[in-house]
């Protein structure tokens, strides 16, 4: 077991807002809205909103479980539920590593996207316009300075460790999120043609309900809630004993769910708002135009027609966006930052700097060769190798671990919680009904 000395969440707040901080992230405002708007609304938003309960929510029990049972790193958390031979509690340990890394490299040059928009929206209502169009116009040495930016600021916000960095700012930057989401919202829909996208949000067309169309929405809430990339594992291992796990969990996934939600009712009317103001957002076919993109070309072409009313919304809009993506980049960071202090007994400034230095690099190699490189880090991460370990963590909790360790953990915050529904359904669930679930997705 870990010392004394450990960071720990000092209250169940700072650990609702910061797991919520770090599933609340681009997945939420960039991700869902987009599957939602391409994938017929209303019936996505359905199919998503049952598998985050039928998926997503046991494998986060799974998730917190172990690693508040380790109290320590993912490969610590992991080598203390596997009863002989660590290798393999040590390999999924250090693939989980390598991918969480991964993803931070490609989510930090979307963020910088997202911190050129801020300031170009600001620049623009100031009349800077060469500099606001340098700032939001793609090219290479734009993306290299805004992604080192965006890294700079995570790996500050790291260093300062569990209650005093990750905590405190989750703590001031996700209220903050709801606020300025709440006010678009409203601002939204004063706006002509926001009730179509309303519509197509809220009433379900069910000819768009396919096999595709659930695996998109299962993938979704999977990537939502950082599940299969240690992030919750380590955060587990920041938990007070007396947490009632199980409680935690749902709440985590309600706000995360509810960020989602609130994103589409923010983007979906937003799209018909710039329909109407002549941005094409439908080809001939109707299918969505750039789906990939939709944040940073349809929003900034509403925000242009609306004056420099416009231009004050798309500063509100891109803050919030760098908020969601920055409580997420820090929980990324932290995972391998965890284990570099344990395992390796460096401090955690040295561990920040070298360890966010090599991510910076990797990301600056998806930069200088973008058009081969961005599309297959993403897939390779969250399309293939996410599933894949969580699953194997799931089967973990399920199979590996000694179901009396995994009922002894979960009472010490919950200490009823033998006689309840919770206990005669979950681990049942976790050893079957997860992993159907989850080679489903896989292999469609």
């Amino acid at each position: 077991m870990a010392s004394s000395s450990r960071g720990q969440f000092t209250s169940r707040f700072g650990f609702i807002m910061a797991a919520a901080g770090s599933a609340v992230g681009l997945g939420n405002v960039w991700g869902f809205p987009t599957q939602a708007a391409s994938n017929g609304g209303a019936v996505f938003l359905f199919v998503y909103l049952a598998m985050v309960f039928l998926l997503a929510f046991p494998m986060l029990v799974a998730e917190l479980t172990i690693g508040r049972y380790g109290q320590s790193n993912p490969i610590s958390s992991f080598k203390s539920v596997w009863p002989k031979g660590k290798a393999g509690a040590i390999l999924l340990g250090v693939v989980g590593l390598i991918v969480v890394s991964l993803i931070l490299a490609f989510y930090a040059i979307v963020a910088g996207w997202l911190i050129g928009s801020f300031f170009g929206s600001g620049l623009t209502l100031i009349g800077m316009d060469s500099a606001s169009h340098w700032l939001t116009s793609f090219g290479t040495e734009r993306n290299l300075v805004l992604m080192v930016s965006f890294m700079a600021i995570t790996m500050y916000v790291v260093r300062s460790g569990v209650a005093d960095g990750i905590e405190k700012w989750s703590t001031r930057l996700m209220p903050l999120l709801f606020v300025l989401f709440a006010l678009l919202t409203v601002y939204i829909f004063t706006q002509e043609g926001s009730m179509e996208g309303l519509k197509m949000y809220l009433i379900p067309d069910f000819s768009h309900f396919t096999p595709s169309l659930i695996v998109g929405a299962m993938g979704q809430a999977f990537f939502s809630l950082s599940l299969g990339v240690c992030v919750m594992t380590t955060y587990g291992s920041y938990l007070k004993k007396d947490t009632n796990i199980p409680k935690t969990a749902a709440q985590v996934a309600l706000i995360d769910t509810g960020v989602a939600f609130i994103a589409g009712l923010v983007i979906l009317p937003a799209m018909f708002v710039a329909k109407n103001h002549g941005v094409e957002i439908f080809s001939e076919s109707g299918e969505l135009l750039n789906s990939d993109t939709l944040v940073f070309t349809v929003l900034p072409a509403m925000f242009d027609t609306m004056g420099s009313v416009g231009a004050i919304i798309g500063i509100v809009f891109f803050l919030l966006m760098i908020i969601a993506a920055l409580t997420s980049s820090i929980s990324m960071l932290e995972v391998p930052v965890s284990c570099a202090t344990e395992e390796l007994n460096q401090n955690r400034n040295t561990a920040v700097l070298w360890i966010g230095g090599l991510v910076t690099i990797a990301s600056g190699v998806i930069v200088m060769n973008f058009s081969s490189l961005f599309v297959l880090v993403i897939q390779f991460t969250t399309v293939y190798s996410q599933p894949i370990i969580a699953l194997l963590i799931t089967l973990l909790a399920g199979w590996i671990w000694n179901r009396n360790q995994v009922l002894n953990e979960l009472k010490e915050g919950y200490p009823e919680i033998e006689s309840s529904w919770f206990w005669k359904i979950w681990p049942t669930y976790v050893r079957f009904v997860c992993p159907v679930l989850m080679l489903l997705v896989f292999f469609a």
